[in-house]
């Protein structure tokens, strides 16, 4: 099932970088960013985690709050968080499910070798739950304006 803007957010609730549960309906009311990444610690990853950071205070703007999302658990989750800096909160998706529900598991390749991993994608989530834009495969360099844009957006 692929998931389109308009789309109801498939409801989840993961360990936080601190322990804590984070439940997606309970953040109705704020605008929600989900970006889904591979890995912590890789240079795409800290590059897309270190522009949010610094995007962060526009964001607070607009009422949006950011959620990064990826199968490494919550203690490599705040190790990455510390190294970084990194104010927003890191939620740990061990068995992928979340990243199956979301549609972000894909073939990837790497020496020759074909594995099933987190293509790189971020949804925008409206104060109601409902998905207002999606942008999969995404390419670190640009995004964080065109989520910021978007965000800003009525």
């Amino acid at each position: 099932m692929t998931l389109n803007v308009g789309d109801k957010a498939p409801e989840f609730s993961l360990l936080s970088d601190k322990n804590e549960k984070i439940t997606l309906s309970e953040l109705r009311g704020k605008k929600v960013v989900l970006y889904f990444y591979p890995k912590d610690n890789t240079p795409g990853c800290t590059k897309e985690a270190c522009d949010f950071r610094d995007a962060l205070p526009q964001f607070t703007e607009s009422n949006t709050l950011i959620f990064g999302i990826s199968k490494d658990n919550p203690k490599k989750h705040t190790q990455f968080k510390e190294k970084y800096n990194l104010p927003f909160t890191l939620l740990a998706d061990e068995n992928a499910d979340v990243c199956a529900a979301y549609g972000v598991i894909d073939k990837k390749s790497l020496f020759g070798k074909t594995f099933l991993g987190i293509q790189r994608s971020t949804f925008l989530i409206d104060e109601n739950g409902m998905i207002k834009a999606i942008w999969r495969k995404v390419k670190v360099p640009t995004h964080i304006q065109a989520v910021l844009q978007e965000s800003t957006q009525r």
